[in-house]
């Protein structure tokens, strides 16, 4: 039997499957945990990756690492962090992103440039921040990687140079995503001044041997990793519910939505990855969950015993401000509250409002692509709800396919390392079994409401901008 390993450096832990080359098989998975904080010495990604890989990566004749995107490691000329990398979550550098959009010409002209609107995620802002706040540290930075980059570098013989890929690379704010080259211009604008790049290993390629002589693929972030874990094709929207919510699909043409709404990145296979990102997901049921005292599958019996619509009640859950649409000082918004509101119908509004922020998304991915839903995938962990499950195909308004729980960013890696392994033009077809597809009769006036209170609350949200601390 071949065997692969694929890793998912994430946010908070290291999760590593050992797979059947053939078919994908997990033979073996086992995990290590990570810091918490959006900022965190890099060096702790490595040894949860030893203790994650530890006899696995021995087995394994290829490997690729997925990693959490965007961030900024910062390395000196000896390869030594010169400060803790920055994470993806880590808004210190907002202010930065809104200069450098300016500098390059407004959200239009930067969306040409890069295939998205800069935001505060972007590692260009981080370097333009660094600059500005920690001077001394910029001075000595002689390189930039991403978060996954640093693992692969450590997976790899060494002595090996750093490497990277498309997919990650158009998260950073200096790749020219259409074309798929670096732009040192760009780089040189956030930092002030050009440092060494990872090198753009192609779809596909082997980038690297690890010291014992397996292939090393080139590796990807996260969402590129889970679009090859669940092979997406052409017509799939894959919708992620987790902390943030996550609308994507496959492209295979690039596009620069200067909105911001979408943006813009490349996929792992050659393709694009347009995405549409929601800051308020899973934690608005966590929420109602703490408000009504119950736990979430207490929430869950609640909102089914309420009917379509709750009552009238109407959620815009916008509790930590919000990205798509993009308010950043928006508040949570009720209406429709009566004297005869029920527990039951404060539950149902809430898993309604995630979902309909979900459809809304789903819908903005389809306006920049011109591409037609055929398929909506929904993963991540507010699918065990039943509550969810039951209400996603009412409120979306078509059928949803429910993969079998997996580490599907994992899934993506090794089926990249498998991909490098054997040289082949494409990446191999492995079944993913026991998929459920869910239905149920459309809703559409639950968006319909959504949509009202959405658009009736669009000014409110630029007062609280303005009187924002």
């Amino acid at each position: 039997m071949t065997l692969v390993l694929g890793v998912d450096s994430s946010t908070q832990s290291t999760k590593a499957v050992l797979v059947d080359a053939d078919d994908g098989t997990v033979v073996e998975s086992r995990t290590a945990p990570h810091p918490a904080g959006t900022e965190v010495d890099p060096r702790a990604w490595l040894v949860a990756f030893d203790a994650a890989t530890g006899g696995l990566l021995e087995r394994a004749d290829a490997v690729a690492v997925a990693g959490q995107q965007h961030g900024m490691v910062a390395l000196d000329d000896a390869g030594v962090p010169v400060r803790d990398a920055l994470l993806w979550n880590d808004t210190r550098s907002a202010d930065a992103a809104r200069d450098l959009i300016a500098e390059l010409g407004g959200p239009q002209a930067c969306a040409d440039a890069i295939g998205s609107v800069l935001v505060a995620s972007f590692t260009a802002s981080k370097l333009r921040w660094l600059r500005d706040h920690e001077p001394a540290n910029a001075a000595r930075v002689a390189q930039v990687l991403l978060p996954h980059d640093y693992v692969s570098r450590h997976v790899a013989a060494t002595g090996t140079a750093a490497f990277t890929d498309r997919g990650d690379a158009s998260g950073t704010g200096y790749f020219a995503t259409a074309a798929g080259e670096w732009r040192p211009d760009l780089l040189e604008l956030a930092l002030g001044r050009v440092v060494d790049l990872p090198t753009v290993v192609a779809p596909g390629a082997v980038a690297a041997r690890t010291a014992g002589g397996a292939v090393v693929a080139a590796g990807t972030g996260d969402n590129m990793g889970a679009s090859l874990g669940l092979a997406l094709g052409p017509g799939d929207v894959l919708v992620s519910v987790g902390t943030s919510g996550v609308a994507s699909a496959v492209s295979a043409e690039p596009v620069a939505d200067g909105s911001g709404v979408v943006t813009g990145f490349a996929d792992a296979t050659g393709g694009f990855l347009p995405m549409v990102t929601t800051l308020n997901a899973a934690g608005i049921l966590d929420l109602q969950a703490r408000l009504l005292g119950v736990d979430h599958a207490g929430l869950a019996g609640l909102a089914l015993e309420a009917p379509a619509g709750s009552n009238g009640a109407t959620l815009l859950p916008y509790y930590g401000g919000e990205r798509s649409p993009n308010r950043p000082a928006a508040v949570g918004t009720w209406t429709g509250l009566t004297g005869a509101t029920t527990r039951a119908d404060l539950a149902r509004a809430s898993f309604e409002a995630l979902l309909c922020s979900l459809a809304d998304a789903v819908d903005q991915v389809a306006a920049v692509t011109g591409d037609t839903p055929r398929r909506v995938l929904v993963v991540g962990g507010a699918t065990r709800s039943p509550a969810l499950r039951a209400l996603a195909p009412a409120v979306l308004g078509r059928p949803v396919v429910l993969p079998p729980p997996g580490e599907y960013v994992a899934r993506g890696a090794a089926r990249q390392a498998a991909w490098a392994l054997s040289g082949a033009a494409g990446p191999p077809t492995w079944p993913l079994e026991g998929a459920e597809t869910l239905e149920a009769d459309p809703t559409p006036h639950v968006r319909e409401a959504y949509a009202r209170l959405r658009d009736r609350t669009e000014s409110w949200s630029r007062e609280q901008r303005e009187v924002a601390p």
